[in-house]
């Protein structure tokens, strides 16, 4: 089994966890109703992408709906 010789250091123990920290969810604005929505790919609110109706999405929505 593989033990180490010396003990490893705060830096460097530090320094290899430097990469594991999450990273932020980048985010771009639909160019078409305005929500934000992952790059590259289709918007949750209204199904276009780059300004073309991909997915037919209902106009009456939970959100919109008004009791």
């Amino acid at each position: 089994m593989a033990v180490p010789k010396k003990k490893t250091s705060k830096s460097r123990r530090d320094m290899r966890r430097s990469h594991d920290g999450l990273k932020l969810i980048q985010s771009v604005e639909c160019q078409n109703c305005g929500a934000l929505h992952l790059p590259h790919h289709i918007c949750n609110s209204c199904g276009s992408y780059n300004k073309n109706q991909i997915v037919k999405r209902p106009k009456d929505t939970v959100d919109s709906k008004k009791d």
